[in-house]
């Protein structure tokens, strides 16, 4: 939003302090100052000129060669990228000599070969609005060679553009940031009051409004002007619309513009002659409903659109956003209808998003206008129009639907300063929000006010939100900086504390962390062996990521594809990341999950990586179930336990999967529920003295039926083992036609020691012995020689 000081000051003449000062103060009321520009300085030097011919330049495509009277009579060329002019033109041309309001300096130069005597000025180059493109037609009546500041009356001014957040809809009007400045400044402010000398017949007989949406439209106000000008605006209208980066049109069209920008209520204007019997009527459009706006498209409504009808029931306007093509001002119009109205900002925003329309007018109309600025706003507009020649009708139609009811809100004096961190008293709240139309009533008998929330500030309606005002109009800046006293220092959760060891962990032991995509193509999952069933996405950014993974498989899979495709085998990878099984008549779910892939391991790796990860954990009794898990290899899969519970699966990835992903290695997988494995009983890290005295390993292998796991013979050797087995460790799975089928071969490395004193052989050979008599008997095995 650009705001002009000048303007600003006809809302509070008594705004003082320099621009930088002015700047500071809008920025600490929360509207922040993106830039700020002196307008009227570096002009000297620019003159209008008339534009006598134009040709092609012999050596240069987009640049044109143009002859210009600068009011001597002599005909001057100077080189121009822009083609937007004609003979005959009146041009702002800066003279050899002249120093830009950029700091450029025009010098007398050659462009391809050919002289160019000054530059031709487009409106951006001379802070007249925000047009690069073309160069700047002036009015053909001025006189030739006159300074360009005399001939447009262009006066000193400052150009504020501010960033408005869309919970501000006031501060979308030179007399909304006004009444700001001037409340914060303690000045003066002055409201909008304008008169207007009514003529003629009551506008009620020649017009009327019907509202058949109360919901969409909450007041909708009309006037009946006469005589309305045809020509252009007046030059210092003219100049401010520019300035605030608004085209000039025509007098009618600028008229309506300028008391948008000045008060914040877009408003239209209809050619009465081209409204059969004056009648207006709101309603929503119906599905398939077309009209043409102003801009000539042709446009396709549905039933969520608002739409201005005619007597025929005919759109002819589309309610906050675009009047229509069959009533548009034309240089022959005489009478005109002049409507504004109170529209719900959803709906508005809603079309406007849906047809790629956003206006001045919807952008204000979605942030929530004022419906009771609309009498003001159409006497405005009758009053401006005055000074150019219309006639006003009688009255004022003024219908109304469902507009928003005022609000009054308890605001605690305690409350106030417990949030803003001050101590004022609510007499001092009072007088820092009444300035900008907030009524405070004090309540008796305590610290308490009764605000009532004025029409123009829809964005309030609670007690936060005043008290966000009393801190802006406080002023931020004044709050003291202080420390919150907390009796609890900042730290990790337990879940944190987990989660980082198992990060050490898999860093420790030299697997890189992955982090695959969390969306997958069709098809990823039953590649990976894990069926066809993940929660598809109703609105992808792209197809190839429309289906939510169910399990961490199939990125990783992808990542050992993608490495082994350029030659890099042996990777090991893990990922912690979120997963969404569910689906049906359940609302998905979301659990987070631990996998760990290991390329050119076997199912072994991923088991020994199990147990160190549930030791590091402390997890209590954990174990491996062996049984065919979807998409591992069936004869060397599990379920992995925790306390008895399962809470994931592990063993190597089926040949099959691998083929489909070009995988020509082994690859060992372990994939845990991280919510249930944390979840799960644990216990305490056991104290066990080093022992001072030699230990002794032995190693032993059994044939093992398949359908006993390697977890239930290690638990059986740590049983048998008492104290003076210390460790028990698998190292070598093995499998042969010598075996049986059936059967593979597990090793175990045993460590014995004790605390107290070096063992003998005789004691080593009975805990041997211990340990194979235990694992023989009760499960079925046989120990190899």
């Amino acid at each position: 939003m650009k705001v002009l000081l000048s303007w600003l000051r006809e809302f509070a003449p008594d705004i003082g302090g320099s621009p930088a000062e002015l700047a500071e103060v809008l920025a600490d009321l929360g509207l922040a100052v993106e830039e700020m520009s002196h307008l009227g300085r570096g002009l000297d030097g620019i003159v209008v000129a008339e534009v006598l011919s134009t040709r092609p330049h012999p050596d240069a495509d987009r640049i044109q060669l143009v002859d210009v009277d600068a009011g001597n009579g002599e005909a001057l060329q100077v080189c121009c990228g822009a083609f937007n002019m004609v003979a005959g033109d009146r041009v702002p041309l800066a003279t050899v000599g002249t120093t830009m309001p950029g700091g450029m300096e025009i010098a007398r130069r050659k462009m391809r070969g050919q002289w160019s005597n000054g530059m031709l000025c487009s409106g951006a180059e001379i802070g007249m609005g925000d047009d690069h493109q073309g160069i700047l037609i002036l009015d053909r009546g001025l006189p030739l060679g006159v300074p360009l500041a005399e001939a447009l009356d262009i006066r000193a001014d400052v150009l504020f553009d501010l960033e408005v957040n869309p919970n501000r809809p006031d501060a979308m009007s030179m007399m909304g940031v006004a009444r700001d400045l001037a409340a914060r400044l303690g000045v003066p402010f002055s409201a909008a009051a304008p008169r207007v000398v009514e003529t003629g017949r009551p506008s009620a007989q020649r017009a009327s409004v019907g509202i058949a949406a109360p919901d969409l439209c909450g007041r909708f106000g009309v006037r009946v002007l006469d005589n309305v000008p045809s020509g252009p605006s007046p030059r210092w209208m003219a100049n401010r619309l520019l300035a605030v980066g608004q085209r000039p049109i025509n007098a009618v069209v600028d008229l309506s513009n300028y008391v948008m920008f000045e008060l914040g209520q877009p408003n239209h204007t209809y050619d009465l002659d081209l409204v059969p019997g004056g009648e207006l009527g709101v309603r929503m459009a119906r599905p398939g409903e077309r009209m043409v706006t102003l801009d000539g498209a042709d446009r396709i409504l549905t039933g969520t659109d608002g739409v201005i009808v005619n007597r025929d029931d005919e759109p002819i306007g589309l309610a906050g956003i675009m009047g229509g093509a069959s009533t548009e001002i034309s240089p022959g119009t005489h009478s005109v209808l002049l409507e504004a109205a109170w529209w719900d900002p959803m709906t508005i925003a809603r079309t406007a998003r849906r047809l790629g329309l956003r206006s001045e007018a919807s952008a204000r109309f979605e942030r929530g206008t004022d419906p009771d600025i609309i009498p003001v706003a159409l006497d405005r507009f009758a009053e401006l129009a005055a000074a150019l020649g219309a006639t006003t009708g009688t009255g004022m139609i003024d219908t109304t639907g469902n507009r928003p009811e005022p609000i009054t809100v308890r605001v605690r004096g305690r409350r106030v300063n417990s949030i803003l961190g001050t101590e004022l008293g609510t007499g001092e709240m009072a007088n820092l929000l009444e300035p900008i139309g907030f009524a405070c009533r004090a309540r008796n008998g305590s610290q308490e006010l009764d605000v009532t929330i004025p029409s123009w500030r829809l964005d309030s309606a609670t007690e936060i939100d005043v008290i966000e005002e009393v801190g802006r109009l406080w002023g931020f800046s004044r709050i003291a900086r202080t420390l919150p006293v907390t009796e609890q220092a900042g730290a990790l959760t337990p879940r944190q504390r987990d989660r980082r060891t198992v990060r050490a962990l898999m860093g420790g032991m030299g697997i890189t962390e992955a982090m695959p995509l969390p969306f997958l193509a069709p098809g990823d999952l039953a590649r990976a062996g894990l069926g066809d069933d993940g929660i598809t996405v109703t609105n992808p950014l792209v197809a190839e990521e429309s289906v939510m993974r169910t399990s961490l498989r199939p990125g990783l899979l992808g990542a050992v594809a993608y490495n082994s495709a350029r030659r890099t085998t042996g990777v090991s990878l893990f990922e912690i990341g979120r997963v969404h099984p569910g689906g049906g008549d359940d609302l998905p779910h979301e659990d987070e999950h631990l996998a760990v892939i290991l390329a050119g391991r076997e199912a072994t790796a991923a088991t020994l990586l199990w147990h160190r990860l549930a030791r590091n954990l402390l997890v209590t009794d954990p174990g491996v179930v062996n049984e065919p898990v979807a998409g591992l290899h069936p004869g060397r899969s599990g379920r992995v336990l925790a306390a008895g519970t399962p809470v994931g699966a592990l063993g190597e990835i089926d040949p099959q999967v691998l083929d489909a992903y070009g995988i020509a290695e082994r690859v060992a997988w372990l994939e845990v529920d991280l919510g249930a494995l944390l979840g799960a009983d644990r216990g305490l890290a056991p104290y066990r003295p080093p022992s001072r005295y030699p230990s002794s390993d032995v190693d032993l292998a059994f044939v093992i039926p398949d359908e006993v796991s390697a977890g239930e013979v290690a638990a059986t050797i740590t049983a048998a083992g008492g104290e003076l087995l210390a460790t028990v460790s698998l190292f070598d799975v093995f499998r042969s036609e010598q075996l049986g089928d059936g059967c593979r071969s597990l090793a175990f490395t045993l460590r014995f020691e004790a605390p107290d004193h070096t063992l003998t052989d005789t004691e080593v050979a009975q805990a041997r012995q211990s340990c194979i008599d235990a694992v023989v008997s009760s499960h079925n095995a046989t120990l190899r020689g």
